[in-house]
């Protein structure tokens, strides 16, 4: 108990620090704003960048690793979108909302962090395995079911290949076979901004939190965030451990980052097309919130 909790508090301290910056004034909303564009525009795609180009990735494509992730999410999703219609009496894209909310995860602001805390290098490998692929197929999946026959392929190309962690994947990959040719002083650069990424992010996550509140209430939020935090990090476990084959740290990899809260991107989604706004704002504060008792469960159960 005690390692998972040290494991725990560091992450959850940056995230008390930046959120008391702005509580108690020492940090402005336009500060806040401009750490978590670092964040997202500079940060975190020199982090994909830098590992994408060093990594070592196994010949054969972890596709039982794969499935077993995706299809946790999409079960959770199904459930919470059903739970949405059939329940809450909400429309489709909103119910397309309350799906992504349980089954994104914030792998950039909470996972990384968090999981190569637990892991260290050896979590590399898997993580970013994940990371890859994570925002193309979540993005697209909500894109689709919200603007149905509408959802023009263009567009959807374009929303992925100009979001900026898209772009330092691709440029990773890109750059990779030539890696070895890359002069030293421009991983000198990348270096500096690709280790600031992890601090900022969880600072950014604190300073978020502030920002978005409590504006829809309890009891959906509440279930989505049982749905996220409990039903899909155990689905990825009961799939990775009993159905498919794979190495200890590669099933703890894919559980942690399953069981990070609700992401920012579920806000963003939800503002993009004006529906949901206050259920994903609500359900990633209060995930976040209950996610500091539920990832040192999961650090429990896989023994960390």
């Amino acid at each position: 108990m005690l390692t998972a909790i040290l494991i725990v508090l560091p992450v959850f301290g940056l995230v008390m620090v930046g959120y008391s910056a702005i509580r108690f004034n020492l940090l402005s909303e336009k500060a806040g704003i401009g750490i978590s564009e670092f964040v997202f525009n500079l940060g975190m795609p020199a982090l994909m960048f830098r590992t994408l180009v060093h990594a070592e990735f196994p010949s054969n494509q972890p596709w039982g690793y794969w499935i077993s992730y995706f299809g946790g999410a999409l079960g959770v999703w199904v459930i919470s979108s059903l739970i949405s219609g059939k329940i809450f009496k909400q429309n489709s894209t909103e119910g397309v909302v309350a799906g992504f909310a349980a089954g994104q995860s914030n792998t950039m602001l909470m996972g990384i962090p968090m999981i190569m805390q637990a892991y260290g290098k050896a979590a590399e490998v898997p993580l970013f395995m994940l990371i890859a692929i994570h925002l193309p197929i979540i993005m697209t999946l909500a894109t689709i079911l919200a603007e149905g026959r509408k959802a023009s392929v263009l567009t959807l190309i374009k929303r992925l290949v100009t979001h900026p962690i898209m772009a330092g994947i691709i440029l990773g990959l890109i750059i990779r076979p030539f890696g070895h040719y890359v002069p030293e002083f421009i991983w000198k650069i990348t270096d500096p901004v690709a280790t600031a990424a992890g601090p900022c992010a969880l600072i950014a996550m604190g300073i978020s939190l502030h920002r978005y509140g409590i504006e829809a209430g309890w009891k959906q939020p509440s279930i989505i965030s049982f749905l996220k935090l409990i039903m899909h990090p155990l689905l990825v476990y009961v799939l990775a451990s009993y159905v498919f084959t794979m190495p200890p740290v590669w099933i703890g990899v894919a559980v942690l980052f399953a069981a990070c809260p609700t992401g920012v991107n579920a806000y963003i989604f939800a503002a993009q097309y004006r529906q949901g706004i206050g259920l994903a704002s609500t359900t990633l504060t209060l995930s976040t919130a209950l996610s500091i008792f539920t990832i040192v469960m999961w650090l429990r159960v896989l023994g960390v």
